[in-house]
């Protein structure tokens, strides 16, 4: 049997290509948009890929497995458990296969058997391998977002995400029984997840690519814990915001992916053209370093930085239902197209190079800029009253630990959230090392906040000070 391993580090995410050494044929698991890469893979292994699959409806990106089995030819296997209202609506029209628990295929000699594993979506399918050619059991487990190395999948994102109301207690409790009914395999069964460290579909995900059972049962806490309810408690706790994007991205993976076939590169635009693109309302997002948008940027432009996080914070701030420009790096389009295609964002109408920026202050005038703050001037001018301070982190982060009196508004949620802010001082963005409170200033100076201030250094750098610090002790629901 031949098992390949595909990584996206900006989305924390792993698919799997699996080949029968004697057939030739292969099975792809989880792919994401890049089809050419899965086929080229299996191409070198001399493979042809004959069946694709997935093990559930996803939310983090946009899935690769309906362009994937027309390009290949391949059969289409998909989760036909679940609820209806969040299945795949598009199965039958594709000619997909219906997998349900206790089910099974073949891929020459590889056999996978089927296992129901509801709680983090009511779809949720787990797929036990077994290398027919050398055993009679299974050696190893695509667990896609059920276990992680040290975590499991969260079982709130119907009702954070997609607004399904009430549904993150019963998910939890599918979770622990799905949990209980998979711990009963054996401890040597390899597992082979779905996602990594930093991806949001968890909250305290391994950086290791795989582990197997027996030590997951060892040390993940949620092998730990033999009580329902308190279980429950325990995956809900703490679970960080989801990007506003899985809402749209779940949508997409639900109704049908519209093939991409492969990833155009859209036009360049001159650089004067600037101007009139955000006189006309366009959202551009400039993808240069926070430092340098920090020291002059276009006023009306977001910042994103082309790094590891670009997908997410692209994701939450971005639409889906208008064309959306960039100012990138010549040799660096590609890359933020395909990011970008990934997470559903296809309308990228042109792009701009970095000399549109100082060809804009040259046309119209001074650039805006991102002041910085210390922590030790920032306790003086809050002593003071000079200020307002919002921690733009996350929720959770927040009640751990934030400065005094601080509020807390996730970057995320401030376009929506603007009402909120004071508008009588400047105002000082703050997270917890500085990244996101930069993008966080951009988001306000595009929406006409003029005088914010960034922390550089943020949370992390108040603490290295010394300075005080408040907490918020969680209040967890008591389960019915």
């Amino acid at each position: 049997m031949i098992l390949k391993r595909f990584y996206d580090d900006k989305l924390a995410q792993a698919s799997y290509l699996v080949g029968c050494e004697a057939t030739r044929q292969a099975l792809v698991v989880d792919p994401n948009r890049d089809a050419a890469a899965y086929l080229a893979a299996a191409e070198a292994e001399g493979l042809r890929v004959t069946h694709v699959t997935e093990t559930h409806v996803h939310a983090d990106f946009v899935s690769g497995s309906r362009e994937l089995a027309r390009a290949a030819g391949a059969e289409l296997l998909l989760s036909a458990e679940g609820d209806a209202a969040w299945g795949y609506t598009y199965a039958a029209s594709e000619g997909a296969t219906a997998l349900r628990d206790g089910g099974s295929f073949r891929v020459g000699q590889v056999r996978v058997d089927v296992m129901h594993t509801p709680g983090h979506t009511p779809e949720h399918l787990t797929f036990l391998v077994t290398d027919g050619a050398a055993a009679d059991r299974p050696m190893g487990a695509f667990t896609g977002d059920f276990v992680f190395v040290g975590d499991v999948g969260r079982p709130d994102l119907l009702e954070k995400a997609v607004r399904v109301e009430g549904s993150a207690e019963t998910a939890a409790r599918e979770l622990f029984r799905s949990v209980r009914r998979f711990a009963a395999l054996p401890d040597y069964l390899q597992l082979w997840p779905g996602h990594g460290a930093g991806s949001a579909c968890g909250k305290a995900l391994g950086a290791v690519p795989q582990t197997t059972l027996g030590y997951e049962r060892l040390f993940n806490p949620a092998f730990q814990q033999p009580d329902e309810a308190a279980f429950a408690r325990l995956v809900l706790a703490g679970q960080p915001e989801p990007p506003r994007y899985f809402a749209q991205v779940k949508r997409i993976n639900r109704d049908g992916p519209p093939p991409l076939d492969g990833f155009p590169r859209p036009a360049r635009m001159p650089d004067r053209a600037l101007a009139n693109v955000l006189a006309e309302g366009a959202p551009v997002l400039d993808t240069c370093s926070t430092s340098d948008f920090a020291a002059g940027a276009v006023p009306g432009t977001l910042n994103v930085p082309l790094n590891r996080a670009f997908n997410t914070w692209a994701g939450w701030l971005l639409p889906y239902d208008r064309g959306v420009y960039l100012v990138v790096d010549e040799e660096r389009v590609d890359e933020a197209v395909r990011d970008l295609a990934f997470i559903g964002l296809d309308r990228v109408a042109g792009w701009f190079a970095p000399s549109a920026v100082p060809a804009w202050a040259q046309a119209h005038g001074a650039l805006q800029t991102v002041p910085q703050t210390t922590a030790a001037e920032l306790a003086g001018r809050m002593r003071r009253g000079e200020v307002s301070v919002v921690d733009v982190r996350g929720a959770a982060e927040w009640r751990a630990g934030h400065l005094p009196g601080v509020p807390n508004v996730p970057v995320g949620e401030l376009v929506d959230r603007l009402a909120e802010l004071p508008v009588d001082r400047p105002i000082v963005v703050q997270c917890q090392g500085g990244a996101r409170s930069a993008i966080a200033a951009s988001v306000l100076h595009a929406h006409g906040v003029r005088d914010v201030v960034n922390l550089a250094g943020g949370f992390a750098e108040w603490l290295r000070e010394g300075l005080p610090v408040e907490t918020e002790m969680e209040v967890e629901p008591v389960p019915a």
